[in-house]
């Protein structure tokens, strides 16, 4: 028995290892765009091989039964074992939960991607730690070093020590910047992390427009919870030489704007939900900009329109809408958030929003709206995306 709970451990070993290689690349924001390919199968990887964790779990509970009294005896081993049941447990529910996120509560699965981080951020580091310095690779270098039994006692800390510690050492020095950046977002307050995002922005624009008094000061948002920035390209810079705004195809008046022109448009204020299809949400963002309704009734749409096609600054980006959803009362092409011009990392200086849908739908950098007579597959929906990326409503 204990040899299939060893043969158990070395492939949980493999699985730790792909689980934390998978999520790390799917983690990093700058891979979304050199990964967009193959994003949602490694996804799905990721999934499936977490679920295979959980039957390692369960036979480690099968077979650990049997010798629970050696265990018991050996401290190392006991306090091992017992970790590994932890993170095990802890990884697959909280990756169940977002793996079914759209028949949980938000609160839920907020809750859920929190722990699956902190288990990540706190546990990985562990158990790398202990999967390599246990390895026979490691082993067979210490025991190469201790020839002889009269120098064991002599040199077995510092050998054992300079392996153990210096694989330790580094992966403090690999993980840690990206450990601190997760603990540093879940420790600032919103307001700061807002306004230095604010203060970072590469917008070149003027003048600014001047937010309504329902936009300040905020109700949510960039102050009230985190946003994690994403993107699949360089964030564009924009002035007032390189910024236009159209609305063309098939549309009776097609129109092109100033930023100048954009920015006298009349605005309204709105409160709404921001949601990542990865799991995390913000609450309570207020936005103010041109209900997305209005701006096609200036255009005026062709009858035999039947979508719309959102184009991205950066030149890479696109989506679509149904000329029904395009409709809905809350669809914004935004200009600013929390009584601020939307920064170029959140989306700025104008980006749409959808907020019964995920975000990838909530196009960044918007410059153009073409009305066409065809369905049209975005970015992300070649990629293996919902087309309709409705939010379950809570």
């Amino acid at each position: 028995m204990w040899k299939k709970l060893k043969q158990i451990h070395y492939v949980n070993i493999w699985v730790i290892a792909f689980l934390f290689v998978s999520g790390f690349l799917l983690f990093l924001p700058s891979l979304r765009g050199a990964l967009a390919t193959i994003r949602v199968p490694l996804k799905q990887a990721h999934i499936w091989i977490g679920f295979l964790s959980f039957l390692l779990l369960l036979l480690y509970v099968r077979y650990s039964r049997s010798h629970l009294k050696t265990i018991k005896k050996q401290a190392g081993k006991k306090w091992n074992l017992s970790l590994i049941i932890t993170l095990l447990l802890g990884w697959t529910m909280s990756g169940f939960i977002l793996t079914f996120e759209k028949s949980m509560s938000g609160t839920t699965v907020q809750n859920a991607l929190l722990l699956h981080d902190l288990f990540t951020w706190f546990g990985l580091p562990i158990t790398l730690y202990h999967s390599i310095t246990r390895s026979r690779w490691i082993k067979k270098k210490i025991k190469q070093h201790e020839k002889k039994p009269s120098e064991q006692k002599l040199y077995t800390f510092s050998r054992r020590g300079f392996f153990r510690y210096g694989i330790g050492t580094l992966l403090v020095i690999i993980l840690g910047p990206f450990f601190y950046k997760w603990v540093k977002q879940l420790s600032d307050n919103g307001g700061d992390s807002f306004k230095s995002v604010v203060s970072n922005s590469k917008t070149q624009l003027s003048p600014l427009p001047v937010p309504a008094k329902q936009s300040s000061p905020p109700i949510g948002g960039g102050y009230v919870g985190q946003f994690r920035v994403y993107t699949v390209t360089e964030t564009p810079t924009f002035t007032n030489d390189n910024w236009e705004f159209k609305i063309d195809g098939l549309v009776d008046h097609p129109i092109t704007f100033t930023w100048e022109e954009f920015v006298q448009l009349r605005r309204t204020v709105q409160v709404s939900d921001f949601h990542c299809v990865t799991g995390w949400s913000v609450r309570h963002v207020t936005y103010e900009g041109i209900p997305l309704k209005e701006l096609l009734n200036k255009a005026g749409l062709q009858k035999k329109a039947t979508h719309l096609k959102f184009f991205s600054g950066d030149g890479v980006y696109t989506d679509s809408l149904t000329i029904d959803q395009a409709n809905m009362d809350d669809i914004m092409v935004a200009m600013l958030m929390d009584g601020n011009l939307i920064p170029s990392d959140y989306g700025g200086p104008v980006r749409l929003i959808v907020p019964k849908m995920y975000a990838y739908k909530s196009v960044k950098w918007l410059v153009r709206i073409e009305a066409i007579d065809h369905s049209y597959q975005g970015y992300w929906q070649v990629r293996g995306y919902d087309t309709d990326a409705w939010v379950k409503q809570t």
